[in-house]
Parts: structure tokens; sequence; C-alpha cells
């Protein structure tokens, strides 16, 4: 893990509040984050269980595309959309026990994104046998097997809709 310095920012100059901030150094560059934007994996990833903390990087470019960066490890990130973009009827819904991991309210929503491979010709693919289920309300996700899916796990997309 790099990460390289904290320091207190304070949210706005009329707010005194301050925001403990950290920063990582990674293939992005230096990014500073506050701790309680971090999106929490209580489980880890397939193949990367002992990480669990990731930093949403926005797209520059406003597309369908978008980055999660370790904060516990510098050298790993995941590129990652919305299946919806590439797949409209793609959708699944966290039952009881996957809301719990979630922290899910009654009222709360799950998102659903899938991890993203981009081939050396330029191909993308959706793991949509894998997707990850996320809810903005506990900032949590986790990623789930579906085992009954005729998806696959590099599922090769169009342009997006």
């Amino acid at each position: 893990m790099s990460q390289i310095g904290t320091r207190q920012l304070e949210s706005s100059p009329f707010d005194q509040q301050k925001i403990e901030t950290k920063s990582i150094e990674t293939r992005f560059g230096v990014v500073e984050y506050a701790a309680e934007n971090l999106l929490y994996f209580p489980d880890g990833l397939l193949a990367f269980n002992d990480l669990h903390e990731f930093i949403v990087m926005p797209n520059p470019n406003n597309g369908p595309l978008f980055w999660i960066q370790s904060t516990e490890d510098s050298d790993i990130a995941f590129l990652l959309t919305d299946p919806t973009n590439f797949f409209p009827d793609y959708a699944i819904a966290p039952d009881n026990t996957e809301r719990k991991k979630l922290g899910m309210r009654k009222e709360d929503t799950a998102y659903v994104l899938t991890l993203v491979t981009v081939d050396a010709d330029q191909n993308i693919t959706l793991n949509l046998q894998a997707p990850i289920l996320f809810t903005a309300h506990s900032n949590r996700a986790i990623q789930v097997i579906l085992d009954q899916s005729t998806y696959s796990t590099r599922e090769p997309t169009t342009e997006p809709k």
C-alpha cells in the first residue's frame, strides 16, 4: 500500500467541520479521498478477498465506464460499468442474505455493476455471471455469482444503448 499522507480539509469556508482525507499514489496519479466516501466490500472481490476498501474514480469523459481503485493495494484497480448500458434487460435483485451484507434498509435500492475487460484489440466484455450489487445508503458492495445464468464472465458488448 502506498499511503502518502493525510490532511484535514474544511468542507467549506462557512463550515468549521473538518474532513480528514488520505491520499494514495496510483496509476491515476496521487488520489485524495475521504474515508466516509469509500466503497466497502465486506467479502472483497473474487480472487481479491483481502481487499475491502475502494475509491470510485469518476470517468472524466462522462462515458459508461469508470474505475474503482483499492486503497489497500495501489496496484489494484477495476474497470466497472452499469450493465444496462449494454444489456438493457439485465437485472438482478439481492436476496435477504445479500441485503443484510449490503446493510440495506427496506426502502433502499440495490444497483448492479459489472467488471469490464478490454482486450488487446479493444474488444469490451462484461462479467455478467458475477455482478456487483451496490447500495448507496451504506456505500457497501458485494460480488455475487449467478449459478444459473445464461451469461458468461466475458460477455461481448455492443455499443452502449
